[in-house]
Order: C-alpha cells, then sequence, then structure tokens
C-alpha cells in the first residue's frame, strides 16, 4: 500500500531537514508541488507501484492553499494513506533564522507596494493566516529550539510503519525558553524541589541516577507524578474517542534539564503499556544528536 508523509507548515521550521530525512529514509520526495498537481502525483505514485512518497507544499504554491484542506479530506475518502506533518516555530526563532541565512521570505514579492519590500514580520504574520486552517486540523511539531538531529529524530518516530490511531507524546520543556506550539496539555512542575542548587546534581539530568534518586526522595514529587497519571487515566481515552491521532504531553519545568525530564521519564515508564508512546526532551541533553 502506497503511504504518503506530506511536509507543510511555516517558512524557515525545517521542512528541507524534514524531506532530506525522509529521502534518506527511502521516500520519493517531491519539494514544492503545487496543490493543483498533489492528486495527479500520488494517482502517478500507484501506478508505478511506489511505496512511499513524501511532498513538501507551503507558501511557494501561490494562490492554491486555500484548496489544501480539500484536497486532503478528498484524498484520504478515496483511502489515500496520508499522513500530514506540520512544521512551526515562534517568530523570533524564524527571524533569528532568516537573519542566518540571509534568505528573503517567500511572500516578499506578493506583498511588495510600490517598490517596497514588506518586514519579514509582516511576511511570516501573513504566512500564519494562510496557513491556519491547515495548522488546526494536522499534526504540528514546534521546531523552536530544536536542532536538527532532533528534528530528524522526531520525524523518524512519526513515520514508523503500523501505528494506531493516538501516537502518546510526554515532552519536557524549559519554561525559560516557552511553552512548546505542539503541546496539547502542558503541566508545570516548577514548583518541585531543584536538583540544580545542588553542586553535584547540577551538571546531570533527570535522566542520571543520582538525579532521580534525589528527586525520588521527596514525597510532593511522587504525588505530582500520581496526580498527573491520574489525570492521563482518566481522560486518555476521551481524547482517543475524538479520533485525534497524536496527543502530546508537555512537562515545564525552569530550565528544562532536571525536574520536567525526570517527571517525564517516569510518566513514560507508568504509561509504557501505550503504543506506540513516544518521550522527547526539548533541552539538548548530554547523549543526544547534534
Amino acid at each position: 500500500m502506497l503511504r504518503v508523509v506530506l511536509i507543510t507548515g511555516i517558512s524557515g521550521s525545517g521542512k528541507s531537514v524534514a524531506l532530506r530525512m525522509l529521502e534518506d529514509a527511502g521516500y520519493t520526495c517531491i519539494d514544492n508541488l503545487p496543490v493543483r498537481f498533489l492528486s495527479e502525483f500520488i494517482a502517478n505514485a500507484r501506478d508505478e507501484q511506489l511505496e512511499r512518497v513524501a511532498v513538501a507544499i507551503d507558501v511557494r504554491s501561490p494562490g492554491e492553499l486555500a484548496d489544501l484542506p480539500d484536497t486532503i479530506t478528498a484524498l484520504r475518502a478515496m483511502g489515500t494513506s496520508l499522513r500530514v506533518i506540520f512544521l512551526d516555530a515562534n517568530t523570533q526563532t524564524l527571524a533569528q533564522r532568516y537573519s542566518e541565512s540571509r534568505r528573503r521570505h517567500p511572500l516578499t514579492d506578493r506583498l511588495s507596494r510600490g517598490g517596497q519590500a514588506p518586514s519579514l514580520l509582516d511576511a511570516i504574520s501573513l504566512e500564519r493566516d494562510l496557513l491556519a486552517p491547515l495548522r488546526e486540523q494536522e499534526h504540528v511539531i514546534d521546531t523552536s529550539g530544536l536542532t536538527p538531529g532532533q528534528l530528524r529524530s522526531w520525524i523518524a518516530d512519526l513515520i514508523q510503519d503500523d501505528r494506531p490511531p493516538l501516537v502518546l507524546t510526554f515532552q519536557s520543556f524549559a519554561y525559560k525558553r516557552g511553552v512548546p506550539n505542539d503541546a496539547d496539555l502542558v503541566f508545570d512542575v516548577r514548583c518541585l524541589p531543584n536538583p540544580y542548587y545542588d553542586r553535584n546534581l547540577r551538571p546531570l539530568t533527570g535522566r542520571d541516577e543520582p538525579v532521580a534518586t534525589w528527586l525520588a526522595s521527596f514525597e510532593i514529587v511522587g504525588q505530582m507524578i500520581d496526580d498527573i497519571t491520574g489525570f492521563l487515566q482518566r481522560w486518555l481515552p476521551q481524547y482517543t474517542q475524538d479520533t485525534r491521532s497524536y496527543l502530546t504531553i508537555a512537562v515545564g519545568c525552569t530550565g528544562g534539564q532536571h525536574r520536567s525530564v525526570y517527571v517525564v521519564e517516569q510518566l513514560a515508564k507508568r504509561f509504557a503499556d501505550h503504543d506506540p508512546l513516544l518521550v522527547r526532551h526539548r533541552a539538548q541533553l548530554p547523549d543526544e544528536s547534534s
């Protein structure tokens, strides 16, 4: 059966990285495909008996984005196995990436008036408006603060075969960098004892045994984990019945290194029977790829 992955989202959010990862994974990839050719491309892929194809569509396809949600719905109604991944990032991150790459935003020419180019922030704002309907109904990955290696890893997790309807993801994050946009439920564990103030524990993470043992010694830490577990056990079936495909549980502490990482790891153990289960840490931990 042909499997199709559609990469879309905000310009500068990492679509090129995602598409290269899919190409490395054996997908036949095409970038910047006009929306009107999507159905034809998929039909040709079937005729050629391809098993995996990936397509990137974004605002470089002028005047057609409004048709994309209906096109996706129609393809799925015809039985197409179509997974859509929407990449996003906060405006500050996007502005920094454009500054570093010195590339022009793809909407610059369209917004130009009287020979005067629009600001980058104006272009990003318009792009968000154009893509808002698609963002609301598909799986979102907030790439703010992610390294290319992390993004490749997260995309690889999502394209694994034979997944059941709901992918449950636990991810830790740092409040000092902001709440990730892809979070469905957010839990704040900054009220818990902080290993950061112990010089021996400061350079470690919540996955290291000394930190885990230290945190486990506090009754309040166990109570927090119990409460989050109870909430999720109560409401996870409802989210599943809501026909959603993904549920991302974000747990945050100040630096995203100790408390949130430990709580996420413990929650993952308690929900180990759920398949598929993903664990992500937004802070760059020592043994993660760069």
